[in-house]
C-alpha cells in the first residue's frame, strides 16, 4: 500500500494527492504491485511528457498501460485518454481487457464507467473518458484536445509513421503525454527512432523478459536454446533489443547502451598517469564545440559551447586540463587531441604557445580526419578512429562473458548515445568502410555528432611520443 492512503469520497482529494503519484495510485487503488521497472516508467510518465519502453515478451507492458490509463484519468480533471495498437486483437482483447480487469477490481470501479469502447467519469461521459481507437487510419488519431490528455500506443513498433504523425500532432497541450510501448520488430519508424535519433525527446526504457518476475523462465530457455543468444528472435522477444537486420548505423545501439552502464572502479583509474581531452571545434555556426574528458576507460562529464573564437575555445580547454590536474593529482600528463581541420587548427596553435610558455604538462596531438587511414580498412582518418572505438565498445560484451575488465565505460547521456548509434556507413568503389557526412546526418535531420566526434577523439591513443614535461608547473 502507498505511504499516506486517500479515501476516494473526495474525487478532489484524490486527483491532489495522485496526481504526480502513479505507483501509489496502482498500489493503494488497483491493488497492482508494480515491478521496478514498471515503477521507473509510471514515475517517468508523471514528469515527462514522452515516454518510450521496448521489450522482450511477458514482461508486464499490458498491465502497465491499464495501470496508467486508470491513472491519468481519475487524477485529471476532465482528462481524455486515448488507447490505441495496431490490430483489433490487441487493442480490445488484450489492452481493453486489461483495463477492465484492474478497473473490476479497484476502488475507483464505481467512479468509472466501462463499456467496450470507452471508459468514462460517471455523470461527465463526454468530456471526461478514455476511448481504445485501432491504429488503422490517421483520423482515428484526429480531433482529440485538451489540456489533459495521455495517448498509450501498444505494439508501438507496428504503428505506421502516418498514425504516429497524427498522434505527435494532437499533443500540443499544457499536459499532454504520449506512452510508447512494444517489442523492438522494426529498425525504421517513429516508435525505433525514440530510442535512436530522436531519444533526446524522450525518457527511454529497455525491459529484458529476465527483469520480470511474470516471464516464464523455463520458456525464455526454450527460445535461446533453439534459436541462439545472438539471433533476432531472442534479441526482440527476450531481451527488448532491435533487430540486427538491415541495420546500417556504424555502432550499434546495443552497444552503446551497454557501455554506459559501466563504472571503473576508482582503484584503476587512480592507476592511471595520463588524462585525456578530445576537443571538436566549431566556430560560429550551428555546431558546438565539445571539450570530452577522459581519465583510463572512464569518460568524464564534457562541456558545450556555442559561438566561441579560437581564443576562447583554448583558454577552455587549458582550463578543463588544469582542473583535471587538480581532481586527479595521480596524473602526469594530459593528452589534448584537436579536430585540427578547419577553425580546429587555430586552436592547436594557439594551445602550444600556451603550454609552451606556462610550461605545462600537456601535449597536443591535431588530427586531420580527413587525412589517409593507417588502416586498409577504412577510408579515411576520421572513419578509423570511429572503428577503434566501436572495437573497444564490441569488447565490452566479450570482455563481460569471459570476466576481464571493459575497455571504455561510458556517460549515460542521450545526446551522446544518440550521435554514437545514429550515425551509419557505406563501402566505397575499393571495398573500404567511410562514415556518413555530417552534411548528409544534418540532411536526415539527425544533426552534426559533435559529442560523438570529441568521444571518438578523447578515446585515441595517439603513438606514444617521448614525455618532454616530466614535473607538475608552479601554479598547483
Amino acid at each position: 500500500m502507498g505511504s499516506e492512503f486517500i479515501p476516494f469520497t473526495d474525487i478532489g482529494a484524490a486527483i491532489d494527492y495522485y496526481y504526480d503519484k502513479p505507483v501509489a495510485f496502482c498500489q493503494d487503488i488497483l491493488f497492482l504491485d508494480p515491478d521496478e521497472w514498471q515503477e521507473n516508467v509510471l514515475n517517468d510518465l508523471a514528469e515527462f511528457p514522452k515516454v518510450s519502453v521496448r521489450s522482450g515478451q511477458g514482461v508486464g507492458k499490458t498491465a502497465l498501460e491499464a495501470g496508467a490509463i486508470i491513472w491519468f484519468l481519475t487524477c485529471r480533471p476532465y482528462a481524455k485518454v486515448i488507447a490505441t495498437a495496431p490490430t483489433m486483437k490487441q487493442l480490445y482483447d488484450v489492452l481493453w481487457a486489461e483495463v477492465a480487469k484492474w478497473l473490476n477490481n479497484s476502488l475507483v470501479k464505481n467512479l468509472l464507467k466501462w463499456t467496450k469502447t470507452k471508459v468514462y467519469m460517471v455523470g461527465d461521459s463526454e468530456r471526461w473518458f478514455a476511448t481504445a481507437r485501432t491504429a488503422t487510419k490517421p483520423e482515428n488519431m484526429q480531433g482529440f484536445h485538451e489540456d489533459h490528455m495521455l495517448i498509450v500506443v501498444d505494439e508501438a513498433s507496428g504503428v505506421s509513421d502516418l498514425i504516429m504523425e497524427a498522434i505527435l500532432g494532437t499533443l500540443s497541450g499544457f499536459d499532454n503525454k504520449l506512452l510508447m510501448c512494444g517489442n523492438p520488430n522494426n529498425i525504421e519508424g517513429v516508435f525505433y527512432e525514440s530510442h535512436n535519433s530522436d531519444r533526446e525527446q524522450y525518457r527511454c526504457h529497455k525491459v529484458s523478459s529476465y527483469d520480470s518476475k511474470r516471464t516464464n523462465k523455463d520458456n525464455i530457455e526454450m527460445i535461446l536454446k533453439k534459436y541462439g543468444e545472438d539471433s533476432d528472435v531472442v534479441r526482440v522477444r527476450i531481451f527488448g533489443d532491435f533487430p540486427k537486420g538491415a541495420l546500417d548505423s556504424f555502432i550499434s545501439l546495443e552497444i552503446v547502451e551497454f557501455a554506459k552502464e559501466i563504472k571503473i572502479p576508482n582503484s584503476v583509474i587512480e592507476s592511471c598517469r595520463e588524462g585525456h581531452i578530445g576537443v571538436d571545434v566549431a566556430r560560429f555556426g550551428d555546431d558546438s564545440t565539445i571539450i570530452f574528458p577522459r581519465v583510463g576507460s572512464q569518460a568524464l562529464k564534457f562541456s558545450k559551447y556555442n559561438k566561441q573564437d579560437t581564443m576562447q575555445t583554448t583558454g577552455k580547454v587549458i582550463k578543463k586540463a588544469k582542473e583535471m590536474l587538480v581532481q586527479y593529482p595521480h596524473l602526469k600528463k594530459i593528452l589534448i587531441k584537436v579536430d585540427d581541420t578547419g577553425v580546429g587548427g587555430g586552436v592547436t596553435d594557439r594551445l602550444r604557445e600556451v603550454i609552451e610558455d606556462e610550461k605545462l604538462p600537456f601535449d597536443v596531438i591535431p588530427v586531420n580526419n580527413g587525412e589517409s587511414s593507417d588502416d586498409d580498412y577504412y577510408a579515411n582518418k576520421g572513419t578509423q578512429l570511429w572503428g577503434n572505438l566501436k572495437e573497444l565498445l564490441e569488447k565490452n560484451i566479450s570482455n563481460s562473458v569471459n570476466g576481464t575488465s571493459p575497455e571504455i565505460a561510458l556517460l549515460d547521456n542521450p545526446t551522446l548515445i544518440k550521435e554514437l548509434s545514429t550515425r551509419k556507413f557505406k563501402m566505397t568503389s575499393t571495398g573500404k568502410i567511410r562514415l556518413e557526412s555530417k552534411e548528409d546526418m544534418k540532411k536526415r535531420g539527425i544533426g552534426s555528432p559533435d559529442v560523438a566526434d570529441a568521444a571518438v577523439l578523447a578515446f585515441y591513443e595517439p603513438p606514444r611520443r617521448v614525455a618532454t614535461v616530466t614535473s607538475r608547473p608552479s601554479w598547483m
